[in-house]
């Protein structure tokens, strides 16, 4: 079974390669994307994934997946804006900085995945990881807000627990679990 991942960003195309080693899963060949410019992660990833059913493989399932951080001392904030709220490759110091000495650290990562099947037929799943967000970076793992995102539980950050952790257990592993579960049920319904 194919997947085609409607994203450019190379880290979650492996990450779900990893939650789904049973499917071929391929980046789309697009030299462009429409704008993330939905409410909610759903409707992003749903976006993504409409525009990925227009050119990818007409035989092939397509998956749009948008993500984020919400920090409850921001108001939720960055949400569904995390990807672009800050200088790419600086976001998770922009969060510090605007949380500066906030003693409520309580935040969450969210997933959304939305696929669509050859004959149109979508499917949607979701993950979220409660946690905290660390008063520093810590670790080299992951990328994005991993390294000062300290899932409740633990100690360390995601950047610090590593990838064998992150694909189990993370918000887009979640979700990718959701996924697999939907895209069994759906295909064995066919």
């Amino acid at each position: 079974m194919t997947l085609v991942l409607c994203s450019q960003n190379p880290h979650k195309l492996e990450e779900l390669r990893a939650a789904l080693p049973e499917w071929t899963i391929e980046l789309l060949e697009a030299d462009d994307y429409p704008p993330e410019d939905g409410d909610t992660y759903y409707a992003n990833a749903r976006i993504k994934a409409r525009h990925g059913r227009k050119l990818g493989p007409p035989d092939a399932w397509v998956v749009g997946e948008d993500s984020g951080i919400e920090v409850d001392a921001l108001g939720g904030e960055p949400g569904v804006r995390s990807a672009r709220w800050a200088e790419s490759g600086r976001q998770h110091l922009h969060l510090l900085e605007q949380l500066g000495d906030e003693p409520d650290r309580h935040a969450r990562m969210i997933a959304h995945l939305v696929a669509i099947a050859p004959d149109g037929r979508e499917l949607d799943a979701a993950g979220v990881l409660e946690g905290e967000i660390a008063a520093e970076p810590r670790g080299t793992g992951g990328f994005g807000y991993d390294p000062v995102f300290v899932p409740e539980g633990e100690t360390r950050t995601v950047a610090e627990l590593g990838d064998g952790w992150k694909r189990a257990n993370s918000h887009r592993g979640r979700a990718a679990e959701a996924l697999r579960a939907a895209l069994e049920s759906s295909i064995a319904a066919s």
